[in-house]
């Protein structure tokens, strides 16, 4: 059959038109990959479209080259912005994997792309009158209240910023005193029990007092879902002068709180568990309830330890005895 290199423009048109756009590109991502697989998932969404669908939205996958990426990379850092380049990179890269995986693209743009900023391991860990400073100017900050609140549970309780803001009232048994993490919402994958100390609990009855009906500890102010937990950082960035202490994240808090715990005594292996960092091992799976006495004595510690350090005290924590 003779070669009709019209009918071959004409194909090639055709399969140029039906050629993914970046937006389309995004959108299967978001929907197929991101918010099956990652808690964060919003966190994704959230960069693309302010970076990403906003520069490439319209252009074919396809054609973006790796010189595009750079360069996008580099109008995030000039408005001096380096971790969140960093981020952008890792989410760009990402969603062209997924791209390559499921034969969309034949190759991803960002091979050999080096991070655009250096990141520093953080190991920033509040002194007790910097817990103190911090807990007390609290109610001045220019944050709303359930931000208040989301900061101090999350110094309470020891638990990672991202289960703090997606947490459902339905996870909590408050006659019980135990917060029940489901493993879809876990870093592990594991369902972790989090005892709650009298502190937590006043916490979250406050939080309760404003949340109302929503089925949400802190319901997002557009529809039914939680609010982003990146506006937990933004608050505490916003609110630095307010503080007046050397800088910190949320995320410090959770390191804080583990620090001070093993200040007291607590063990490693019970803050670690309290933590529910990633455990290996057959009894990983098995092990999960064994520790729920020593970490509700050390939370309770902990919670009267940050009483003491609130209320200005420094008078020694002695530890909960066995059935206290």
């Amino acid at each position: 059959q003779d070669f009709d290199p019209g009918k071959a423009d004409q194909a090639a048109k055709a399969e140029r038109h039906h050629a993914p756009t970046i937006a389309q590109l995004a959108a299967e991502y978001l929907e197929k990959h991101a918010k099956p697989n990652k808690r964060s998932w919003r966190e994704d969404e959230r960069i693309l479209n302010k970076d990403v669908l906003a520069q490439w939205g319209r252009r074919k996958a396809r054609d973006i080259k790796k010189r595009d990426v750079v360069i996008l990379l580099d109008v995030v850092l000039e408005r001096g912005a380096p971790i969140a380049a960093n981020r952008t990179l890792a989410v760009i890269r990402k969603m062209f994997s997924f791209a390559v995986g499921r034969d969309i693209l034949d190759a991803s743009p960002c091979v050999a792309i080096a991070a655009p900023a250096p990141e520093n391991r953080r190991d920033r860990v509040l002194t007790e009158r910097e817990i103190h400073t911090f807990w007390t100017t609290l109610d001045e900050a220019r944050m709303t209240e359930p931000m208040r609140l989301a900061l101090r549970l999350q110094l309470a309780t020891a638990q990672r910023k991202g289960e703090v803001t997606i947490a459902e009232w339905s996870e909590f048994d408050l006659g019980n005193k135990v917060w029940t993490i489901p493993a879809a919402k876990s870093k592990n994958k594991l369902t972790h029990r989090v005892p709650l100390s009298p502190l937590a609990l006043q916490i979250l009855k406050q939080l309760k007092r404003i949340s109302g009906d929503s089925r949400w500890l802190f319901p997002s102010p557009h529809g039914d879902k939680p609010v982003i937990a990146t506006v937990i950082d933004h608050a505490v960035r916003k609110n630095r002068e307010v503080f007046g202490i050397a800088s910190f994240t949320p995320h410090d808090l959770r390191r804080t709180a583990a620090s001070h715990m093993t200040s007291v005594g607590i063990s490693r292996l019970v803050v670690s568990k309290i933590l529910n960092h990633v455990e290996s091992g057959v009894t990983a799976v098995y092990d999960r309830h064994s520790y729920d006495i020593e970490k509700r004595h050390a939370l309770e510690m902990w919670a009267r330890k940050l009483n003491a350090i609130v209320a200005g005290e420094t008078a020694k924590v002695i530890p909960l005895r066995s059935g206290s």
